[in-house]
């Protein structure tokens, strides 16, 4: 499983599909969030500005990403 750190307190989840180079730009973070394909910590999240925070798992398109502090 990757891992991404933490500069602050949390990142975006549309942030978080960026940084990890699963998308392009936000535009496509937009629509993969808002299309259902995004899940967090199991469950799946509509929300592209969804806080995540150290221990939560994202998972997109058969890739697995922990964010930790």
């Amino acid at each position: 499983m990757e891992t991404i750190k933490l500069r602050d307190e949390f990142i975006k989840l549309g942030q978080v599909l960026k940084a990890a180079g699963w998308v392009e730009d936000g535009v496509e973070a937009k629509f993969a969030v808002q299309d259902g394909k995004v899940s967090v910590n199991g469950e799946t999240d509509t929300r592209r500005g969804r806080k995540l925070y150290d221990g939560d798992i994202v998972r997109y398109d058969g890739h697995e990403i922990k964010v930790v502090k």
